[in-house]
């Protein structure tokens, strides 16, 4: 891990928080699996205020390039669970993928239990989104 554990944002750890409380029941034994993984990594989380964070790590809104090996390629966007749409490759941070690159960065392998079964994903490309569509102006 780049930066030596997981690296959120302080309004972005509030809500993270906030949605893991109310999730925390889930019946799909994928999701729930992630949910109670993600809780345990942000025990150790370093939490930065906005103007300290960094551009390379994956937070609220961040389109992200990801590869498994030379198996797939994949471009998609992080967001709030409000706002998914597969469609447009917009994934909830709520999903076992969205959970388990949050707070990693650019050039991070992260090994994750997702739907397929345990992968190793290598995040390739970190793309921040700017200006009104930012996080911290949604709340």
């Amino acid at each position: 891990m780049k930066h030596g554990s997981l690296v959120l944002e302080k309004k972005e750890y509030v809500y993270i928080k906030s949605l893991l409380n109310v999730s925390e029941h889930t019946e799909e034994g994928k999701v729930q699996t992630s949910l109670d993984k993600f809780a345990e990594e942000l025990k150790t989380a370093k939490i930065l205020n906005e103007e300290e964070m960094l551009d390379d790590v994956i937070r609220l809104n961040t389109v992200v390039t990801i590869a498994s090996g030379a198996v797939w390629e994949k471009t998609i966007q992080i967001v709030k669970p409000t706002e998914k749409d597969l469609k447009n490759n917009k994934v909830s941070i709520l999903t076992p993928i969205g959970i388990a690159l949050f707070g990693y960065a650019l050039n991070d392998v992260v090994h994750w239990d997702l739907p397929g079964g345990k992968k190793e994903v290598k995040i390739l490309k970190v793309t921040q989104k700017k200006g009104k569509e930012s996080f911290s102006t949604l709340i």
